[in-house]
């Protein structure tokens, strides 16, 4: 493992970009009015980038009033021309995305390839998706189905929509939460995560360049107790949807539910990594590096459980740890960086008192420190492979949120399966082997909401996004996240037009 050099191409000018405040309501940016402020940190440096008036209940306010006003003129638009918006919003987003590239790399310290490769496109793609979708507002066909009557099922938009985005993958979260919600005709206001909040106001700013009315993308950039709670528990906020932990979403559902809200949670993962006997070690030691390196661990359905058959067990360990061993870590705007840091020294140390902590009933085959030198003041952790572990063990059962992947064996492949599904989470897994029987009863059996076959990660906008059990319910991307922005609402027809109808006689009158 090397370090490729710390070239410093010009880093996005955060701080002159938004000088007029990071929240952005009824199509104009401003500032927050807590009394407060918050900094954006680069974490490849430790240094400031950004500094910013932090919103209170006042802003959350007016964005919700922004967001009602909006409402009524968007959900009368035409599907057409809400999709016809949405496709000019994907053209400006490509047009913007070499600024959202660097942006994203500059407050979470993703390496500029994958921003370039990864995030900027998704969210184009599904920019794009989402206006095809826009079209698709479809219900069950119109028929007689008690003879007498004509039914017919209408999907409605909900209503102003409050989201809450993580700071792991901001730009992606945004347009997950903001997307299917305007597609569908609502409105929304959107509060991202206080430390990653640039990228979100530029989405927010390219759908109004876009020509998306004012109003109908709102963002409010505060604390989750102060602007988060506020928003949630507002009483024009028809709907919300949470991405982030399992702890912070059972507070969303506990406010959420008190005023009867329609509720969306994507919250936090522990995926296993199932390797057969008979899976190409190659394949499976390349795949398991990249899912549990990917954003530097810090992904909910990174491989961060691998559960090896023993006749491959300590090959695929030798081989995973030497590939490991090759990562590049390094300053996020180098060309040669393969991974950057995470989002925060306070994250680094979490992750670093995990590994620590699990010296004491684990072996750390490699990584399991942070890089001193030239990357000292940042917060980076080198790619970390942990052996020897209990499957009660913290490092196994908690989520760590870390480039740290931890490798157990199993014997067959009922224990396998067992394994992989004996956590309370089920966002996702994978399962590696050249047997299509094998494959096919992994993927009836791992209790997940995605389960690759010899591969990990790879995501696209035509297919859900959700978990199982702890990991919440509700799909992100795809036509099913549509449906979840809309209510459905039965239309019935009286067709005889006879005013003494047969049925009344059950309530009043005889035959």
């Amino acid at each position: 493992m090397h370090n490729p050099g710390t070239a410093t191409p010009e880093r996005f000018p955060a701080q002159d970009r938004f000088a007029d405040g990071a929240q952005f309501i009824a199509g104009r940016p401003a500032k927050g009015t807590s009394g407060r402020h918050h900094a954006v940190v680069d974490p490849a440096t430790g240094r400031e980038v950004y500094r910013y008036e932090l919103a209170g209940p006042d802003d959350v306010d007016a964005a919700v009033a922004a967001a009602r006003e909006a409402f009524p003129g968007w959900a009368a638009a035409t599907p057409g021309e809400r999709a016809e918006a949405l496709h000019r919003f994907a053209g400006v987003l490509a047009e913007r995305a070499e600024d959202l590239a660097r942006a994203e790399s500059l407050q979470c310290g993703k390496p500029l390839k994958l921003t370039r490769e990864f995030d900027v496109p998704g969210t184009v793609d599904n920019t794009a998706f989402f206006a095809g979708a826009a079209r698709h507002l479809q219900g069950q066909s119109a028929g007689e189905y008690s003879g007498d009557h004509t039914s017919y099922v209408r999907r409605e938009p909900i209503g102003v929509v409050g989201s809450i985005a993580p700071w792991n993958y901001p730009l992606q979260m945004a347009a997950w939460k903001i997307l299917p919600a305007i597609a569908a005709g609502n409105t929304i206001v959107l509060k991202p995560a206080e430390i990653t909040p640039l990228t979100s106001l530029m989405f927010a700013r390219a759908a109004t360049d876009a020509g998306i009315p004012a109003g109908v993308v709102n963002i409010v950039t505060g604390t989750g107790k102060e602007a988060g709670e506020h928003l949630v528990g507002h009483p024009d906020v028809a709907m919300t949807s949470f991405t982030g932990s399992t702890a912070v979403g059972r507070r969303v559902a506990e406010i959420a539910t008190a005023t009867v809200k329609r509720l969306h949670l994507e919250l936090g993962g522990k995926a296993p990594f199932v390797v057969f006997d008979d899976a190409d070690l190659e394949a499976a030691a390349h795949g398991a590096v990249a899912g549990a390196l990917i954003n530097s661990g810090q992904d909910c359905t990174a491989a961060t459980r691998a559960y090896v058959q023993r006749p491959l067990y300590e090959a695929f360990v030798e081989r995973t740890a030497a590939l490991m061993e090759t990562v590049r870590l390094g300053d996020p705007f180098a060309p040669g960086t393969d991974l950057g840091p995470l989002i925060s020294h306070a994250q680094r140390d979490r992750v670093a008192a995990f590994v620590d902590r699990a010296r004491g009933y684990a072996r750390v085959v490699t990584g399991g420190e942070a890089p001193q030198g030239e990357l000292k003041d940042g917060a980076y952790y080198r790619p970390t492979l942990i052996t020897g572990a209990a499957q009660d063990s913290e490092i196994v059962q908690s989520e760590i949120f870390g480039p740290v992947l931890v490798v157990l064996p199993f014997d067959s492949d009922d224990e396998g399966l067992r394994l992989a599904n004996d956590t309370p989470y089920g966002l996702a897994a994978s399962a590696w082997t050249g047997d299509v029987y094998r494959a096919n009863r992994a993927t009836r059996e791992i209790k997940a909401g995605c389960v690759w076959v010899n591969d990990h990660i790879p995501i696209i906008s035509e297919m859900p996004h959700g978990g199982y059990k702890a990991s919440g319910f509700g799909k992100d991307m795809s036509a099913y996240s549509f449906e979840e922005y809309t209510q459905i609402k039965h239309v019935m027809f009286d067709n005889t037009a006879v005013a003494a109808k047969d049925w009344h006689r059950t309530v009043f009158g005889d035959r």
